[in-house]
C-alpha cells in the first residue's frame, strides 16, 4: 500500500472521528494499530482496545465536567480528610456515604459540628463521590442559595429557578445557621428542602444544634417543619467542638516559638 493511500485513509479516518466526535481514537487509532500488531492483537482485540479508550476518555471528561458544574469552593476528597484530626467522624460511615445508596434511597445528610471541625470538606467529599457517579450535584452557602432564589423572584423566574435546583441528584448546602435569615429566605429554604423530600437527597452543614435554629428561623412554625423534612430518615454526623484549624495554627506558632528560642539559645 503507498504511503499516500495511507495518509488518504488516516485523514479520511480522523474526518469522521470528527463526525462522529470520537477524538480520542481519531488521536490513537495510529498508535493503537502498531501496539496491536506487536501484541499479534486480532481485529476485535484491536477495536476493543480503541473503544475502551474512548470510553475511559469519555467518563473521565464527564466526571470533569460534573465537579466543574458542582460549584464547589474547593476540590476536596474524602481520601484528602485526615480522620486523625476528627475522632468523632467514622471513616467507616463516611466510605458507605460515599458508595452512594443514600443517593438512591433519598436520604438526607447533616454535618453538625463548630468551625473548622471538617464540616465542609466531608460535604465537598460526598459531592465529588457522587459526581465520579455521574450523578448531577449543585453546592451552594444558604445565603448563596437564599439570595439566588430572591433574586429570582425580583426577576420574576423563581418557578424556574427552582425547577432548576429540583433537577440535582443532589444538593449540598454549606453553613446553616451562621447567618440568620429572612422569613422569606427562611420559606425559601423551607420549599428547596420539602420539594426534595423522598425525592432527592440533600447534604448540609450547620454549626448549630437543632434545639438552636430558631436563631436562624425565627418562625417556630417554620422551623419545625424544616427541621422534619431535613431529619427525616437523615445521617446525622457530628464532627466535634474543636477546631483542626486553630489547632493546626496553634501547634505551627508552638513550633516556631520553639525554633527560635534553639536559634537564640
Amino acid at each position: 500500500m503507498s504511503n499516500p493511500m495511507v495518509q488518504l485513509q488516516e485523514a479520511t479516518i480522523k474526518a469522521q472521528c470528527k463526525q462522529l466526535r470520537m477524538p480520542v481514537i481519531s488521536a490513537q487509532f495510529r498508535s493503537v494499530a502498531e501496539q496491536a500488531v506487536r501484541e499479534k492483537k486480532s481485529h476485535i482485540g484491536y477495536l476493543e482496545a480503541l473503544l475502551a479508550a474512548e470510553l475511559e476518555e469519555r467518563e473521565r471528561n464527564t466526571i470533569a465536567r460534573r465537579i466543574k458544574e458542582a460549584h464547589l469552593p474547593r476540590v476536596k476528597t474524602l481520601e484528602e480528610f485526615d480522620y486523625t484530626q476528627s475522632p468523632n467522624v467514622s471513616a467507616a460511615k463516611m466510605r458507605e456515604l460515599a458508595e452512594g445508596g443514600y443517593l438512591e434511597r433519598a436520604e438526607p445528610v447533616l454535618f453538625i459540628g463548630e468551625c473548622g471541625t471538617g464540616k465542609t470538606h466531608l460535604l465537598t467529599g460526598l459531592c465529588v463521590a457522587a459526581c465520579r457517579q455521574k450523578k448531577r450535584v449543585r453546592f451552594a452557602t444558604a445565603a448563596a442559595l437564599v439570595n439566588e432564589l430572591v433574586e429570582a423572584k425580583h426577576q420574576l423566574q423563581l418557578r424556574r429557578v427552582l425547577a432548576r435546583w429540583s433537577r440535582y441528584d443532589l444538593i449540598a448546602i454549606d453553613e446553616v445557621g451562621y447567618v440568620p435569615l429572612a422569613e422569606v429566605g427562611a420559606e425559601f429554604l423551607f420549599q428547596v428542602i420539602a420539594e426534595r423530600a423522598e425525592k432527592a437527597a440533600v447534604v448540609m452543614t450547620t454549626n448549630l444544634p437543632f434545639s438552636e435554629w430558631t436563631q436562624v428561623i425565627p418562625n417556630a412554625r417554620l422551623c419545625k417543619a424544616l427541621l422534619d423534612r431535613i431529619t427525616d430518615r437523615a445521617h446525622i454526623l457530628e464532627t466535634g467542638t474543636e477546631s483542626y484549624r486553630f489547632r493546626r495554627t496553634a501547634e505551627k506558632c508552638n513550633r516556631s516559638a520553639k525554633t527560635a528560642e534553639n536559634k537564640s539559645s
